[in-house]
């Protein structure tokens, strides 16, 4: 954008595409996520096992949390007009998806291992009493 406002022209038309283009980016490859999802709950909910069915939540649910916390990011911080904070809003952008979001990765992905859900049992049970 500061490149968009060096010329002498009305910047408001390419501002407009650039916002659409943003849009078709950031809602294609999300439409393709959900549109897998869908697929994959109609298949779960087929699962004749209350098991079964939660195994294979359990299991999308780490992934469903990582691509929400991506994607309300990016929406949060680009899908809006542009403002004097936009250089501010950019810096809270990069730092959420090149730092904050992948930092839960290995803790989200790895609470599927049946150890690491004991570990964090016992962790919680130490940290917050039982009130029995």
């Amino acid at each position: 954008m500061p490149l968009l406002k060096l010329s002498c022209s009305d910047i408001h038309t390419n501002e407009l595409v650039i916002f659409a283009f943003g849009i078709i980016m950031g809602i294609s490859p999300l439409t393709c996520i959900l549109l897998s999802y869908i697929c994959i709950f109609w298949a779960v909910f087929k699962i004749p096992s209350a098991q079964g069915k939660w195994k294979a939540f359990s299991t999308c649910g780490s992934h469903l949390t990582v691509v929400t916390l991506f994607y309300g990011t990016i929406f949060a911080v680009y899908l809006q007009p542009a403002s004097p904070a936009s250089s501010q809003k950019d810096k809270v952008a990069a730092l959420m998806c090149g730092v904050v979001i992948p930092m839960p990765n290995p803790f989200i992905y790895s609470l599927g291992n049946k150890d690491m859900k004991t570990a964090l049992r016992k962790l919680v049970s130490k940290v917050v009493p039982s009130q029995s």
